[in-house]
């Protein structure tokens, strides 16, 4: 999974010109207009939380708690902002998992 940062009309002429080359599958992506946004979603607790939930199955929250070594309270909250955000995808099982082997951070930093 790629995250990213950048305008969304970029982010819109690039899913057109996928769409109209019939290449739409492959990438996940989800991109955040401005790097606030990706940081109000990517904490540094949910950014561990994801590392150990990475190609880990389904977890419970407590499962996933135990894991990063968290109460599971603030865990349960970390894992329905992930969802929320589409990061995490809820199984019939009602666990959620993070189904990639990897994520990717993409963004530019340059002078205003």
């Amino acid at each position: 999974m790629t995250l990213d940062v950048r305008e969304p009309e970029d982010a819109m002429a690039e899913f057109v010109r996928a769409w109209n080359s019939g290449k739409t599958g492959g990438d996940d992506r989800l991109t955040f207009a401005k790097p606030e946004l990706l940081w109000k979603i990517l904490t540094a607790k949910r950014w561990d939380l994801l590392k150990a939930m990475c190609a880990a199955g389904p977890l419970t929250v407590r499962e996933a708690a135990r894991r990063v070594g968290r109460d599971v309270k603030g865990v349960h909250g970390d894992m329905t902002a992930l969802f929320e955000a589409g990061i995490l995808v809820r199984r019939p099982s009602g666990q959620l998992e993070f189904p990639y082997d990897a994520i990717k951070v993409e963004f530019l930093l340059q002078a205003a």
